[in-house]
């Protein structure tokens, strides 16, 4: 797909190789899009998230500790930015008034401030001016969250506010222009039956629009609701799912469900008011790695290991929309949130270069097409070799006619 269509796509996924991936569900192709001539596993994609100009700019976070930014518009990489300090890879990427908020698996966040635009985030501590060698950014804010974690999520209705949570490491929530005492500190459940403690495993976290709960996912196959206005600081709801490690969440449209996927493949709705299942979504044969709702409509983009993109149809009837095969294993996505898919105009279609990470898929596909392409045998007898053979079976001694 040219670059001048990129605009067009309706997903955005990050692959394990390192390639971001544009996708096209009304055309059913994909273009793949990398700031080098060769993918490198070093440069895996492990977070995405919306640039400052909204879906015509993308922020992707690779495990060589850069951030490189896409633009959809032009369908060209135009920059990157290096981020150093802690260990692991990004585990949440966050833009808010020309800054960027990175956060690592150690548990280490950073605010890093663009030179070039006037920002009005302004945190309360001085800020550690640190040149980052590109020599257009500085480092605001560092703040330790940690070790462990998997999930730094931002709220959407008040952008300086974010949620971390990971192994060992129970939910909290930090306001990045207040102290550097988080504003939430969760508080692990009761003991179990047994009166063991239980373990601490929070995957992924939403905030809930409309009020300050949060919900998160945990490695224990538990979906739980926190709400920071109430006395209590443990969970006032929890729900469980399955046998195995959920691993990605997001809200549907209205907020009043939410849809988790595990390891295994499966991917159920929860019910945020009661804690009920309230319905299944088939297909998938990996691990699930994202997932993502449209803001309105009421469809279900999924990636996982097993390479496929999905968007299902999670309102009855309930069911498999799209389906594309990537080639790659798949670790993050975006779903443009357009409201006019089918409105899009067709532009023409180029010739796609084919990367270095197709080029042996390619070659095992046409020797297999080729293969089928061979004339089969003719397994039809004809009517001569009928009768040829009929006149084998004869009993001996018969006399013919």
């Amino acid at each position: 797909m040219a670059a001048a269509g990129a605009r067009w796509n309706h997903v955005w996924v990050g692959t394990e190789t390192g390639i971001l991936k544009g996708v096209n569900l009304q055309r059913k192709q994909a273009a793949n899009f990398t700031a080098a001539e060769q993918p490198r596993r070093e440069e895996a994609v492990s977070a995405l998230c919306w640039g400052a100009g909204g879906e015509t700019q993308i922020l992707v976070g690779c495990a060589d500790r850069t951030v490189r930014y896409f633009s959809t518009e032009e369908g060209r990489f135009q920059g990157q930015k290096h981020c150093p300090g802690g260990e692991g890879t990004f585990r949440g990427l966050a833009q808010v008034d020309g800054t960027l908020i990175t956060c690592v698996e150690s548990g280490i966040i950073h605010v890093w401030h663009n030179n070039d635009k006037e920002a009005s985030f302004d945190p309360v501590r001085l800020p550690c001016l640190a040149g980052d060698g590109w020599g257009r950014w500085v480092q605001l804010l560092e703040l330790s969250v940690g070790p462990g974690v998997c999930r730094m999520r931002q709220d959407p209705a008040h952008p300086h506010m974010v949620a971390t949570g990971g192994k060992e490491n129970a939910l909290k929530v930090w306001d990045l222009q207040g102290s550097e005492e988080p504003v939430f500190r969760a508080k692990n459940v009761r003991n179990d039956w047994l009166d063991l403690r239980v373990p601490i495993w929070d995957q992924d976290i939403q905030f809930l629009p409309g009020s300050q709960k949060l919900v998160t996912c945990t490695g224990y196959h538990q979906i739980r609701v926190y709400d920071p206005a109430s006395p209590q600081r443990r969970p006032v709801l929890e729900a469980t799912y399955g046998e195995y490690p959920l691993t990605a969440m997001t809200l549907t449209p209205g907020a009043n469900s939410v849809i988790v996927g595990n390891t295994h493949g499966q991917l159920a709705e929860i019910d945020l008011r009661q804690g009920r299942l309230l319905g299944c979504l088939k297909g998938l044969a990996g691990s699930v790695r994202g997932l993502q709702c449209h803001p309105s409509k009421p469809l279900l983009a999924s990636c996982g290991l097993d390479r496929v993109l999905r968007v299902h149809r999670i309102r009855n009837p309930r069911g498999l929309e799209h389906k594309v095969y990537l080639k790659s294993q798949l670790n993050c996505l975006l779903l443009s949130g357009s409201d006019n898919w089918e409105d899009e105009p067709q532009e023409p279609q180029e010739a796609k270069k084919a990367l270095p990470e197709d080029t042996e898929t390619d070659e095992l596909w046409a020797s297999l097409e080729a293969a089928a392409k061979r004339k089969l045998p003719d397994l039809e007898p004809t009517q001569g070799a009928l009768q040829t053979r009929r006149r084998k079976k004869k009993r001996p001694g018969s006399t013919s006619p």
